[in-house]
């Protein structure tokens, strides 16, 4: 197994630093801070990245991904959002149901361009998070009902899988998908020392998962075999994406939230972002075709 050290990049630190994206049409990093309700937008400058655009939301925000004409798709607290380029805001549909104390989480596009999202609950219920696919005319595609908060998503190389993550019960799902079928899920992985939360993929399959709570981004084989491990010293490691013009740096968002005064005083790069080189490239994802005008 080898090991790699994460080095901070940036002087900024976030409480919930997460959706760790890179938009290779616009070659602009995007990542949110969830529970300041602030979306981000940046620039990779060699081991830095600069901060170019911040956009503000009244609530919580869950991720943020490219859509193909430059705008951004947020999901905001309880609804997706669209940023045109000009900042203009369209309030989209709603994917966290009326009746439930939830808010938005992870998400990701499929290799159709369609939008997946889950939820994470904000009472004590537990196994009741969504994960769904949001369809071009608005509607939503219920994927899992059972989660108990649903996190990363990841589609393998040849885009016949789906990886699901499912946090507080530690584990990494597969499933068969295509344009038109989703497959029964079944268990990839489970973690055992931390609990996994965001991931990616890198061009020969392995998936690079961010572990919270062990301060590390792990890869797994195909087969399940911890290939390496990004130590982050942060013991918050949130998500993690590929990212520059060759998709061979890392991404890492890092969090404050839970850690106790004297738990910052030892980790001081909390929440902070942070880049690390590991050998291997990403796979670009799709942009978010958009929802379909109406007729």
């Amino acid at each position: 197994m080898i090991r790699y050290e994460a080095a901070v990049t940036g002087d900024q630190q976030y409480l919930l630093g997460e959706g760790a994206q890179w938009d290779a049409a616009r070659q602009r990093v995007l990542w949110v801070d969830i529970l300041n309700g602030r979306v981000f937008e940046g620039r990779l400058d060699g081991d830095r990245v600069e901060t170019t655009a911040t956009h503000q939301f009244e609530g919580m925000v869950g991720t943020v991904v490219p859509a193909a004409d430059g705008s951004l798709l947020v999901a905001a607290q309880e609804n997706l959002v669209v940023i045109a380029p000009d900042g203009t805001r369209t309030t989209g549909p709603r994917v966290v149901p009326g009746e439930v104390a939830s808010r938005t989480n992870d998400g990701g596009v499929d290799p159709q361009g369609r939008f997946l999202i889950g939820t994470l609950a904000l009472d004590r219920r537990h196994n009741e998070d969504l994960l769904q696919r949001v369809e071009p005319d608005g509607t939503l595609t219920l994927l899992d009902a059972d989660l108990d908060i649903s996190n990363g998503l990841a589609w393998s190389v040849d885009g016949a899988s789906l990886f699901s993550v499912d946090t507080l019960n530690q584990r990494i799902f597969q499933r068969a998908y295509s344009a038109t079928t989703i497959g029964e899920r079944h268990e990839f992985l489970r973690v055992t020392d931390g609990h996994p939360d965001g991931m990616t993929i890198d061009t020969e399959g392995n998936l690079w998962v961010a572990i919270w709570g062990a301060g590390e981004v792990r890869c797994y084989a195909p087969d399940g075999a911890i290939l390496a491990v990004v130590d982050t010293a942060a013991p918050h490691t949130s998500s993690v994406a590929f990212v520059g013009a060759d998709l061979d740096t890392l991404l890492i968002t890092t969090a404050q939230k839970d850690l106790a005064a004297a738990e910052l005083d030892r980790w001081p790069n909390s929440g902070r972002l942070m880049l690390a080189r590991v050998g291997a490239r990403g796979v670009e994802t799709p942009a978010w075709a958009g929802l379909a005008p109406n007729p």
